[in-house]
């Protein structure tokens, strides 16, 4: 029964069934079982109702600059553990298994390139390494991008994707809302446009901090944006939130953000509002 028992272990159907699942995508809006490769050569977008599906940090970068012109800054920057942090597991395990799977040390890049040749600096958000969130390493990144615009007058955008402060760095987490604010006053002081893209999700110190304070806010289609979560928020008014409560549409509504774009028109919009913010530039 040996050439049973082999026969079993190398089952073709298996190997067929793990290939078909890594062919099709299920969208998460309209549920429709879509081409991985279609909806990959169409930005990440459903083709049936036209979702915006996560991208990649290296995607974002391609989407928003000319190719082959984005230099990163501070890679080498690492987070430590100061308090020792333990919940499920200990937080030192948290990044170094983060750091495995990204290819890189904490949950931002930050760099400059050229957006229709024009000098532009550029922070995105990675929601993969711990979901974006923001702790000492995130906040000092974003200061410094801020420091290097203001040196270099070149606009700074920034994508942002978080779940919010990071729990496992306790006040010094916190502290980062503070920090990026106050380095932002120094950028509009200088006269530096700062351009925000708001994609699903944005929440918590995040969108307290430096998602909300750009000089021109723009979110992607239904980008679930907000500080707590809507469970959260019923719980504690005990009252139901109206339909779309913390999409897009619903703060563009309510005036708490500039524009609505879909991603394809991503990078022309944002070349267009600089150019009208730095008129001569």
């Amino acid at each position: 029964m040996s050439w049973l028992a082999k026969g079993r272990a190398h089952d073709p159907g298996k190997h067929r069934l793990n290939i078909a699942q890594g062919m099709w995508v299920k969208c998460p809006s309209c549920r429709a079982i879509v081409y991985r490769k279609e909806v990959d050569r169409n930005l990440k977008l459903c083709p049936k109702c036209g979702y915006h599906l996560p991208l990649s940090v290296q995607e974002r970068i391609d989407l928003l600059l000319d190719p082959n012109s984005f230099q990163e800054w501070d890679a080498g920057l690492s987070p430590d553990d100061p308090l020792a942090f333990i919940d499920t597991k200990p937080y030192a395990q948290r990044l170094a298994a983060c750091q495995t799977k990204t290819g890189r040390r904490d949950a931002i890049v930050t760099g400059e390139g050229t957006l229709h040749d024009r000098p532009t600096a550029l922070g995105v958000f990675d929601f993969g390494f711990m979901g974006g969130s923001m702790g000492s390493v995130v906040g000092e990144k974003i200061c410094r991008a801020v420091e290097r615009a203001v040196d270099s007058r070149r606009p700074l955008v920034l994508v942002t994707t978080s779940g919010g402060a990071r729990m496992q760095e306790g006040t010094l987490a916190l502290m980062q809302m503070a920090r990026t604010a106050a380095a932002l006053v120094r950028l509009h002081e200088a006269g530096v446009p700062f351009v925000t893209v708001l994609t699903d999700p944005t929440f918590g110190g995040v969108t307290a901090s430096v998602a909300m304070l750009g000089d021109v806010i723009l979110a992607e289609p239904k980008a679930l944006i907000g500080f707590a979560g809507p469970r959260v928020i019923e719980q504690t008014i005990k009252q139901r939130l109206p339909d779309g409560f913390q999409r897009a549409e619903f703060l563009l509504e309510h005036g708490m953000i500039d524009a609505i774009v879909e991603r394809p028109r991503l990078r022309e919009t944002i070349h267009t509002v600089l150019r009208h913010l730095t008129p001569g530039a």
